[in-house]
């Protein structure tokens, strides 16, 4: 079926985690016909296992559906699905270069949270053109003026335009489709010109290598054609071209304005960078389309294998994650305490825990994971700066002038009644106050900057604590700046021990490296000498504790005589327990850096 470019709308489902965006992408499906009833399941863009059971979505998902509106015209609805969660950020940008409008979501109970004005804010530095939707109008405690009078104070998008929907009942969906068709402009790009694709996600399939999601800007693109990946000049041939219906259906061409995916005997997901352009080879685009940048790294872990004669099954398995999530990154690495393993990169810490379970379930394997920690930029004396992701990297002091740090603008909304102790965590964890803006009487937005290492352990866990589970955050990573910082040594016996040092600010260095030692006390075994266990900052002590040795009663067999042959014994216990203090080794268990490790330092 023909259908001309004014007749096609390509918007994306943007919301804060569990707001209804999937059961609302469903929906949408069951109404247009996409599925039936009787296919009719929650999350049905959700396809991983792990996203159906959290409930959450992990990958953007896009779909194409047939409307008829009420103008008796049938249109093309290109909708893209998007993650809610802070570590996903970077798929919802992706997904927003793709399209010209934007469903924000917003749930009627919860009103507006930390990442629905994050999501809300891209959208509109995208240029798109927003529809304000209150999901879960249908529940008890909903309060869906009030939600949208916040959305009105929060965001500037008058009340009186905010659709009233349920995802779950098919309330108000009709009408949102209507707004959808009425109020998000149509593509503009012209067919009849050298072809301009954007490539906005790719995935790997087992049978038929990389399938590369395209949004078409300019021209056509037709099976069989040559086509050519502008950023890195290379050339492949089209053998499937196709859409999302929720199933994939093939198609003969992909017109400007459309939405679809391409497949063309591509090996490696390396090989397809995602923003770049796609178009002919033999009569090629001038200009490529304005890309975006690469997700970038923000939370650093090394994970190793429970038992060690598995590194290469946990190599193997992560080069298979690798395939399908560009923004895992990892590198081998050695410890002399834990052996072989991998040093990784993820964008943050839901993004961790996922992959961290995906490698056991999917792969069966048991995974070892240090703390988490954060990259930092380091400013050499000679003028050069270099980044590090583990403070083991850390060159001597003597080589680097200053440590910078990733400083974070963290949004925090709290209920009002909560201020007071958020605002105590917050100047626990070196946060800088920037503002406070009221959303209602009940709730107010708490802007601060931190630094990222003081909100990725457990500020999350705290922050719902202190609030009884309603507050929210969102951050973004805005720049490095210089910090009071410090590297703390664990030595045991005298031995410096790399895996287990940390950087941290110098006014928290001996509160944090007292409770390493405390817990590492608890784990090492006594051994028949003292084992001395220090935290230092280059050589100076700042936490001292000492593992007492095992006594033996070497005078257990003296009865009576003088006191003289009990001194006598006692003296050559001490020398031997001295020479052995010298050459003796302390035997540290791996239980004991697995326990300090995987606790972090809290």
């Amino acid at each position: 079926m023909a259908i001309e470019r004014e007749q096609i709308r390509n918007f994306a489902i943007v919301a804060h985690i569990d707001h209804g965006k999937s059961t609302l992408a469903d929906r949408m499906l069951l109404s247009t016909g996409a599925i039936n009833e009787r296919e009719f399941r929650e999350q049905i863009l959700d396809d991983m296992d792990l996203e159906r059971e959290r409930g959450i979505t992990i990958k953007a998902s896009a779909v194409t559906v047939h409307h008829k509106a009420a103008d008796g015209k049938t249109y093309m609805l290109n909708l893209i699905d998007t993650p809610g969660h802070v570590d996903f950020h970077y798929e919802v940008s992706r997904a927003l270069a793709a399209c010209e409008g934007a469903l924000l979501v917003v749930d009627a109970t919860q009103g507006v949270e930390a990442q629905t004005v994050a999501n809300a804010y891209l959208a509109v530095k995208a240029g798109l053109e927003i529809i304000p939707v209150v999901n879960k109008v249908d529940l008890p405690a909903a309060q869906p003026e009030v939600v949208a009078e916040e959305i009105e104070h929060v965001l500037g998008i008058a009340a009186e335009d905010c659709l009233y929907v349920s995802a779950k009942s098919g309330l108000g969906v009709p009408e949102m489709m209507e707004a959808i068709v009425r109020q998000l402009p149509p593509p503009t790009g012209l067919a009849d010109v050298p072809p301009r694709a954007l490539i906005f996600d790719s995935v790997y399939d087992d049978y038929r290598g990389v399938v590369v999601y395209l949004r078409m800007f300019e021209g056509r693109l037709r099976k069989g054609q040559t086509i050519r990946m502008m950023s890195r000049a290379v050339e492949y041939v089209i053998s499937d071209l196709g859409k999302f219906r929720p199933k994939q259906e093939q198609v003969k061409e992909l017109v400007a304005g459309e939405v679809g995916y391409m497949i063309g005997s591509i090996k490696e997901l390396a090989e397809v960078t995602v923003g770049d352009t796609v178009t002919d080879a033999n009569a090629p685009a001038s200009q490529p389309l304005p890309g975006y940048k690469a997700p970038q790294q923000m939370v650093f872990c090394d994970f190793f294998p429970a038992s060690g004669h598995e590194t290469t099954e946990l190599r193997e398995a992560m080069e298979r994650l690798r395939l399908n999530d560009a923004s895992f990154t990892f590198q081998p690495i050695h410890s002399d305490a834990m052996g072989f393993g991998f040093r990784c990169g993820f964008l943050g810490l839901l993004h961790m825990e996922i992959i961290q379970e995906r490698l056991e379930r999917e792969s069966n394997l048991e995974v070892v994971q240090t703390a988490p920690t954060v990259s930092y930029e380091i400013g050499m004396r000679d003028g050069t700066t270099i980044r590090i992701d583990s403070p083991g990297d850390l060159p001597d002091g003597s080589l680097y002038e200053e440590i910078r740090e990733p400083i974070a603008l963290v949004n925090l909304i709290v209920p009002a009644d909560a201020i007071g102790n958020v605002m105590k965590l917050a100047e626990e964890r070196h946060g800088v106050y920037r503002k406070t803006e009221y959303l209602s009487v009940q709730r107010v937005i708490l802007t601060y900057t931190f630094p990222l290492a003081e909100i990725i352990y457990d500020f999350y866990d705290r922050l719902k604590s202190l609030t009884r589970g309603y507050g929210t955050m969102d951050y973004e990573v805005t720049s490095y700046e210089a910090g009071d910082l410090a590297k703390v040594d664990i030595l045991v016996a005298g031995t410096k021990v790399d895996a287990l040092s940390i950087i941290c600010h110098r006014s928290d260095a001996e509160r944090r490296g007292r409770r390493l030692l405390l817990r590492l006390r608890k784990e090492i075994d006594r051994h028949l000498f003292e084992v001395v266990l220090q935290a230092a900052i280059g050589g100076k002590i700042i936490a001292r504790e000492s593992i007492a040795p095992l006594r033996k009663n070497v005078t257990a067999k003296c009865y009576g005589g003088d006191i003289t042959r009990k001194r006598k014994l006692l003296e050559k216990q001490k020398e031997g327990k001295k020479r052995m203090k010298t050459v003796g080794s302390v035997d540290i268990p791996q239980e004991a850096f697995k326990a300090v490790l995987e606790a972090g330092d809290e």
